[in-house]
């Protein structure tokens, strides 16, 4: 079992940036493919970035590539999505998720997930 927890949301304006960190339990987070997910009110939760085991490949969905970036720490058993000038078409929940593979995951195929972080951007 693991268990995900999403921290640095908040309230943002256009264009300024945000780090949003997640921490797992357990001491096997190096074998665990992670993603970022995100819900926006009345809309399904879609993929936003994912990373493999090591961190040396990442996936982003079209909508954020170039603006963000999916990191790795695996000695702090942590992942991060930075996010850059934002939107405010990013607000939403914001998830985890990780699933026990050493493969690269961009779909919802995740076995775990965070409680989420809400991130808002004004206009």
């Amino acid at each position: 079992q693991v268990q995900l927890v999403e921290s640095g949301g908040g309230l943002v304006q256009a264009g300024e940036s945000l780090r949003l960190s997640c921490t797992a339990s357990g001491r096997t987070f190096s074998s665990y493919a992670m993603g970022w997910f995100r819900q926006a009110p009345g809309k399904e939760r879609e993929f936003v970035a994912a990373i493999n085991w090591s961190g040396g490949s990442t996936s982003y969905a079209d909508s954020v590539k170039g603006r963000f970036t999916i990191s790795r720490d695996n000695a702090k058993n942590t992942v991060y999505l930075q996010m850059n000038g934002l939107k405010p078409e990013d607000t939403a929940v914001y998830y985890c998720a990780a699933r026990w593979s050493r493969e690269l995951i961009s779909t919802r195929a995740y076995d775990y997930w965070g409680q989420g972080t809400q991130v808002t951007v004004s206009s």
